[in-house]
């Protein structure tokens, strides 16, 4: 092949390349950068970052040889000096950074140099390049001839860009969420579940009934990723660090039985699961929460990723307790009430439990107080019962007033002599209680039975009140008729 038809196989493969391809000449750029150096100027990046009018400077020394067509159908230019009139417009905004850095590679010695930047066509439509460019060989000394080579990857940034987009959605998701989330990692557990598998065990129930050290291995393979701000909130951490350091303290008591259930659920292929379980905050108070937890999809084949979503319940779970508690209590005294006085009695009776005590109270002078002292001195009396029963009376005793004036122990386990014995304690305690309290005397009729073999318990509570009724005429048949 002759020379020129060598040359000419050149001019046309530069012509058709299907990438934008700028031929220029930059010894005007070497020329000045000698010029720098024999001023002394070393760092090439600080200088120019200190005054950007000398990156102009820079670039005004560069000429544009030639392009290709694609350059030209890139950048939207008719021909060659359209271009170049308008290099202002297709050079601009974003470049700065990237443009300084082809500068200080080629000051660094280099042949070559590569950057990723903006460009623009000329009308104003953004392209994402990837700039190379290179000495032509024979012209290192000069720099008179470099050939660029643009490609654009506008569509891969895109692409990138939409990714960042939903991946700063996911994560303001994840992290402005209004319940506690959890990012785990239960691979460790996955392997170690496979194990028992593999060693012929059908019944995990019973196996970790055999080896409760095995949920215990397991809760100490998890590993937590990430956690919310919502989590911190509720646990009351001030970091990350700080939790992940403390997650004992987070997850203890009832929580190696929860796990077991959950871990039960896992071996039997369930992936999503619901339940309430309590935590505790890092001052040590409860936190009743609905667990939600959840194998991501894609990862069930080694559960690498997990999302536990914890919704606070606890001031729900309080109020039920306090909804309970008014269904079980007498609010004015804190003792138990009648329901939960008949729902005792019918428990011990379907058990069986013997020997039962029941101690039969009224308050003397109720109505006397009401009629007198009006009903809040009536209640302040009332309140003092309360008083004293709830100290006199102890687990598993019950104390509860069953009527307006009218209140029971129940004592499961005591024979005669131990309920006498409360019955002192109680009026010893009720003349205590009168020495804190001027005015109005706090006054008891009290009866007491003990069920003797095969006798029904409202029988034993019958006989308590007819006692009661007998210490309540000795009472005022001793001239205290005014207390009724």
């Amino acid at each position: 092949m002759s020379i020129d038809a060598a040359l000419s196989d050149n001019a046309n493969m530069f012509e058709l390349a299907p990438i934008s391809l700028w031929l220029e000449d930059y010894s005007g750029l070497r020329r000045q950068f000698d010029a720098w150096r024999a001023q002394g100027i070393a760092d090439l990046r600080s200088f120019l970052m200190e005054d950007t009018g000398r990156l102009h400077l820079c670039t005004s020394q560069i000429r544009v040889l030639k392009v290709n067509r694609r350059t030209l159908s890139l950048y939207e230019a008719n021909d060659l000096d359209h271009l170049v009139a308008n290099l202002d417009r297709i050079f601009r905004d974003d470049m700065l950074e990237p443009h300084i850095d082809e500068m200080v590679q080629l000051w660094n010695g280099s042949d070559t140099f590569v950057s990723d930047t903006v460009n623009y066509s000329l009308s104003d439509r953004r392209i994402d390049i990837q700039l190379r460019g290179r000495v032509l060989p024979g012209h290192e000394e000069s720099w008179d001839r470099i050939l660029l080579s643009i490609e654009d990857v506008t569509a891969r940034e895109d692409a990138r860009r939409e990714q960042d987009r939903h991946k700063l959605y996911a994560e303001g998701l994840f992290e402005h969420s209004p319940v506690s989330l959890w990012v785990e990692d239960f691979s460790r557990i996955k392997q170690l579940m496979d194990d028992v598998r593999q060693r012929g065990i059908v019944d995990f129930r019973v196996f970790t009934d055999v080896h409760p050290e095995f949920v215990l291995q397991c809760l100490s393979e998890i590993r937590v990723l990430d956690v919310n701000r919502e989590t911190l909130a509720l646990f009351l951490a001030p970091d990350k660090k700080t939790l992940f350091q403390n997650l004992p303290d987070v997850f203890r008591d009832e929580m190696e039985a929860n796990f077991r259930e959950q871990l039960i659920d896992l071996w039997n292929g369930v992936l999503f699961q619901r339940r309430e379980v309590v935590n505790y905050a890092l001052d040590g108070s409860e936190r009743h929460v609905l667990m939600q937890f959840s194998i991501l999809p894609g990862r069930e084949e080694d559960w690498s990723l997990v999302q536990v979503a914890l919704t606070d319940i606890t001031a729900r779970k309080k109020a039920e307790a306090y909804l309970e508690y008014l269904g079980k209590h007498d609010v004015l005294t804190k003792l138990h009430n009648r329901a939960h006085y008949v729902d005792e009695l019918n428990r011990l009776e379907r058990k069986g439990q013997r020997p039962v005590s029941i101690i039969i109270l009224d308050l003397n002078g109720l109505k006397a107080a009401n009629d007198q002292w009006g009903h809040a001195a009536g209640d302040g009396l009332l309140r003092r019962v309360g008083e004293v029963l709830n100290e006199a009376v102890k687990q598993p005793g019950h104390a509860a007033r069953i009527g307006g004036d009218e209140f029971a122990v129940i004592l499961p386990y005591a024979d005669q002599r131990s309920t006498e014995a409360m019955v002192e304690e109680i009026r010893r305690l009720v003349e205590i209680n009168n020495q804190y309290y001027s005015g109005l005397k706090l006054n008891l009729s009290i009866g007491a039975a003990t069920g003797m073999p095969g006798e029904a318990l409202e029988s034993v509570a019958r006989r308590a009140d007819m006692l009661m009724y007998e210490d309540k005429r000795e009472h005022y048949s001793a001239g205290n008729r005014a207390d009724i």
